[in-house]
């Protein structure tokens, strides 16, 4: 008969048995301030438990910037790659139980520049789902009509017109959609060609970007 795993939580690699003298002693020192009601205590905790769980996601640059200007300590640090390894469903909640009480020991100023950075990295994503979508909306109005095309030239007069209009023709002689199944409502077929001219326009976009410093989305190339 196997035996009932015991309760408990990582720290730096080491497992803390639920109980244990060392589990007693860590929760001592993570004991909140004094005069703060249970139920404040439970929701800041809850709190800065959501945050530790976001902050598993958190790219590498960002929380290694957060490392170096210190505002995750090097008991946080370890928690958060022990909880990355965990797989089983209890461990890990046991696991970010722990993550959340350490982060109660962060400053205020820790916690700001944490939330900083995860907003950074929302913030980021967002501005490449826009960029995709307005690479989408190019290459199907180029697709669809030359005058399209004339007017990517006119805001991106870099772009090689010559493979962009060969590109363009191509995809329509590869578009086989017929009238009724527009009708239908079905999507254009899309080959190697439409993806490629997805690929060249994300390309100059991000290109644009780069040296402009400035949001895709204010490309100011196209208004639906």
């Amino acid at each position: 008969m196997s035996r009932k795993p015991k309760k408990g939580y990582f720290v730096r690699g080491q497992f803390v048995a639920e109980g244990s003298e060392l589990d007693l002693e860590l929760k001592r020192e993570l004991k909140g301030t004094e005069g703060t009601s249970r139920t404040d205590k439970k929701r800041e905790s809850d709190q800065l438990q959501d945050i530790g769980v976001e902050l598993l996601t958190l790219r590498n640059e960002l929380a290694e910037r957060l490392n170096t200007q210190g505002h995750i300590t090097d008991l946080l640090r370890d928690a958060l790659a022990d909880a990355r390894r965990i797989t089983n469903f209890e461990g890990k909640r046991r696991q970010m139980q722990y993550v959340g009480k350490l982060m109660r020991k962060l400053s205020e100023e820790s916690v700001v520049a944490i939330q900083d950075a995860l907003n950074e990295q929302k913030m980021g994503s967002t501005r490449d789902t826009l960029a995709l979508h307005l690479a989408e909306q190019w290459r199907d109005r180029m697709v669809a009509d030359d005058e399209a095309v004339a007017e990517w030239m006119t805001h991106h007069p870099h772009t090689d017109s010559q493979q962009l209009r060969a590109l363009v023709r191509q995809a329509r002689k590869d578009d086989t959609t017929s009238k009724a199944d527009v009708a239908k409502g079905l999507l254009p077929r899309q080959g190697r060609t439409y993806r490629e001219i997805f690929q060249l326009v994300k390309t100059q976009l991000n290109a644009l970007e780069d040296a402009a410093h400035i949001p895709p989305e204010d490309d100011a190339v196209y208004k639906p």
